[in-house]
């Protein structure tokens, strides 16, 4: 392979020129060191709960949105309104679909439940995320438990109401997984 002497001489600049190429710190990642709970509960672990429940909230008002979007004929005030039979299925796939894109990365030695509706804040330049493994049985246990303890017409009308309604649903409240009263008992462990 043949560099061109313009391209060769720009990578040669670069590494002399103060904080150049040449200058940088190597970036490490190291995957997240996980405790035998987080390994091996059956389980959603306390401290990814909270985030747990946001990841099933997006998913539930992901779906839900989606299959509105394919009905034809809004109602008499111009939204789109799921039959209960179409939002009951939509809710019962959303429990039963492929978890696989989410998973637990550590940042800043505190371990959190990464993808997608989940992201708050600026992304690390690097990190590693683990996959598979119980996370997607755990989401999907979780996600049936929503569906219980709400019920489909409940969770559908918190959906209309729009995403933070949702969420707010199934997350918040004294009791919910993303109280502050939970999070301070988090912490206190």
């Amino acid at each position: 392979m043949r560099l061109s002497l313009p391209l060769l001489l720009l990578l040669l600049g670069a590494w002399a020129i103060p904080g150049g190429l040449g200058d940088r710190a190597p970036l490490t990642a190291t995957a997240p060191q996980l405790d035998d709970e987080e390994m091996y509960s059956a389980h959603m672990p306390a401290h990814l709960r909270c985030d747990a429940c946001r990841a099933v909230a997006y998913q539930m008002w992901q779906n839900l949105a989606k299959a509105e979007t394919k009905l034809h004929t809004p109602n008499f005030g111009g939204r789109r309104e799921l039959s209960e039979s179409v939002y009951t299925d939509v809710l019962d796939r959303s429990c039963s679909r492929n978890w696989q894109d989410y998973g637990v990365r550590e940042v800043d030695q505190v371990k959190r439940l990464t993808g997608p509706g989940l992201s708050e804040g600026p992304e690390p330049s690097i990190s590693v995320m683990v996959t598979g493994g119980p996370w997607p049985t755990r989401l999907s246990r979780t996600c049936l438990h929503y569906l219980g303890e709400f019920g489909e017409d409940q969770i559908y009308e918190a959906h209309q109401q729009g995403q933070g309604a949702l969420e707010s649903l199934l997350c918040g409240g004294p009791q919910g997984a993303c109280s502050e009263k939970v999070s301070a008992t988090r912490e206190e462990l």
